[in-house]
């Protein structure tokens, strides 16, 4: 006898199929099957969360980029934390006085306040940093996902439009000056700007897909930039987007999909969930005591 680990696909009174480690998937005739175990969800492995967090950098790397001592610092016109705020991508990535007070001035020299990037095990705030807008990161495997086929539901092009532009929001309000560059930005990779019935000057519904690649070869495509307009909210929107994204990278050649979420808000990451997306890891950003103001970030991730 031997054990067969993983997903379980489907069991009935002739078979129980699993797709293995290796994606493939195992049929064991009922007669055969001694026993069914639940097991808990596979460890995430620190290496993964860096690979993930270095796809999504190049997804959104913000318009300029610069490396210090394992970090990597995007500054993107102080629309988003993740395009203004520096993240530990490099195993050792150094913490002295030095480096930070390196990171300070380099921040300040663009009139942005210094803010670090903190995900699970790759880095912690330092001592008279305090840290803020706790973030989790959901991922999926595509090919365990349900999505539509046929033609595609929504409109999605190369580059954003102005209806798209419009619509695109931070904080609850229109974007800033700047957020057009930054929402275009990309590095190695393909972007996918999908909308939803414009009408007028807006749209319904929009959203932004990014595929990269992570330094461990695996391909992922990343969603940003979701809103659905106050007057077609719980009406399937959301949902319909984000599937049509994940679908969109999917035909980009992505094997898996991820997106961020602010941990408080519960309606979103109970429709990621509902989608099929789990936790993967959580990040949260740091910036000096001096420094934080009511709501550092907000808005868009």
């Amino acid at each position: 006898m031997t054990d067969v680990i993983g997903e379980l696909v489907s069991a009935d009174a002739d078979a129980v199929s699993v797709r293995g480690r290796d994606g493939a998937l195992v049929q064991v005739a009922a007669e055969r099957v001694v026993a069914l175990k639940p097991l808990g969800p596979k460890p995430i492995r620190t290496s993964e969360i860096r690979s993930l967090e270095a796809a999504a950098a190049d997804g959104w790397p913000g318009v300029e980029r610069q490396w210090l001592d394992g970090w990597q610092l995007r500054f993107g016109h102080g629309f988003t934390g993740r395009a203004n705020s520096a993240i530990p991508l490099e195993p050792g990535a150094s913490m002295t006085a030095e480096t930070l007070t390196q990171i300070i001035d380099r921040y300040a020299a663009r009139g942005l306040p210094p803010t670090l990037s903190l995900p699970d095990r790759l880095g912690s705030a330092p001592a008279g940093w305090r840290t803020y807008n706790e973030t989790a990161v959901m991922a999926a495997d595509i090919s365990n996902l349900v999505l539509r086929e046929g033609e595609s539901a929504i409109n999605v092009t190369a580059q954003p439009t102005e209806e798209w532009l419009t619509s695109l929001r931070y904080q609850g309000r229109e974007a800033p000056e700047g957020a057009a560059e930054v929402a275009s930005a990309i590095r190695g990779g393909t972007l996918g700007f999908g909308m939803i019935g414009a009408r007028s000057s807006s749209a319904a519904a929009v959203g932004r897909a990014a595929v990269t690649t992570a330094p461990d070869g695996r391909c992922w495509v990343g969603l940003t930039s979701l809103w659905v307009s106050p007057e077609h909210r719980r009406n399937g929107l959301g949902t319909l987007m984000c599937g049509e994204l994940v679908r969109w990278g999917r035909g980009h050649g992505a094997t898996h999909a991820y997106l961020q979420v602010a941990v408080d808000n519960t309606e979103a990451v109970a429709l990621y969930r509902d989608l099929g997306f789990v936790d993967h890891h959580h990040y949260r950003y740091a910036r000096p005591e001096n420094a934080i103001g009511p709501n550092p970030v907000g808005g868009i991730r």
